[in-house]
């Protein structure tokens, strides 16, 4: 009786892994080309031959369902218009971040091999090369104030507008962030430079509350000489004209406006090419005002009886 039971259970374990190498292919090498977004319902929202996916709303979407877990696919559309996804799985490829939110909208080629669960496709990410982004029309801030309200690493809150008459220039980042990382020696330069020019930078960094030990391991390793701030949303980052991919940076003017906005890296000799002509721009009204205090001066002096 236990030999027919034996029998049994290997019998079911047998159809058991049968049914599952039924269900998914043979890996087979292949060279795919579509768009990374973040999920099927996303895409499908509209019809993609008309409606070209990777506006700010769909990228800040995107930011949405990638933080909530979704797994990231190609959409590889075919000339009727009908698209195959491909759920993206690591490969020989490295990418930049610890998910794939920088590639998202992106149009890229992928070389990898490719395997079929079911009804699910799934694409092995051994080599990627971004053929265009996407240029999602972000609202025009350059002039208008925009409020900024994070805790720092001490979890004490801190307001942007507490910085006003400044100059300011928030570079939004994340540990993760390969780019970032790359970005925080210029700054730390800029600010040793332009500090006693009454310029300010701040680090709003999409890293939370729960990951400040990662944040301040990383403050002390790159030696970062500027505050940092946690808990930045895309949302946040919206409102200084910028997508939701890091790096991000926004110049604040020392009246509180947005002078400039810079997505992605940015370089030293462009930041600095802005904050001069701010200097230059207080100098001018400072000597303006000095002026008009000394005619009002000089104005009161000669009223005066003698």
């Amino acid at each position: 009786m236990n030999k027919i039971k034996a029998l049994v259970v290997l019998a079911l374990l047998s159809f058991s892994i049968i049914n599952v190498f039924a269900q998914t292919t043979t890996r087979s090498a292949a060279k795919l080309t579509g768009q990374i977004v973040c999920c099927e319902d996303c895409w499908v929202k509209a019809d993609r031959r008309t409606t070209p996916y990777g506006t700010a709303t769909d990228l800040a979407k995107a930011a949405e369902c990638i933080a909530n877990g979704d797994p990231t696919l190609l959409a590889v559309m075919d000339d009727a218009g009908k698209t195959t996804f491909y759920q993206l799985e690591g490969g020989a490829f490295k990418r930049p971040g610890k998910n794939w939110m920088d590639f998202i909208g992106k149009r890229v080629e992928i070389t990898g091999a490719t395997r079929a669960r079911g009804k699910q496709r799934f694409v092995k990410v051994d080599q990627l090369e971004v053929l265009s982004s996407p240029n999602p029309q972000m609202p025009d801030v350059i002039g208008k104030e925009a409020e900024l309200v994070l805790k720092d690493l001490f979890g004490v809150e801190q307001k942007l507008s507490g910085l006003r008459g400044r100059a300011v220039i928030l570079n939004f980042w994340a540990t993760w962030c390969g780019p970032c990382r790359k970005e925080m020696p210029d700054l730390a330069a800029i600010q040793n430079q332009y500090a006693a020019f009454g310029v300010q930078v701040i680090g709003p960094a999409a890293d939370t509350m729960a990951e400040i030990k990662a944040v301040r391991q990383f403050v002390k390793d790159a030696q970062v000489n500027f505050p940092i701030w946690l808990g930045a949303t895309t949302a946040q980052m919206a409102q200084f004209g910028l997508g939701p991919s890091l790096p991000g940076t926004a110049i604040i003017g020392r009246d509180g406006k947005i002078v400039a906005v810079f997505p992605g890296v940015v370089s030293q000799d462009e930041i600095k090419k802005h904050l001069d002509k701010l200097i230059a721009a207080a100098n001018k009204e400072a000597q303006r005002e000095l002026i008009a205090a000394a005619k009002t001066a000089k104005k009161d002096a000669s009223s005066v009886p003698s």
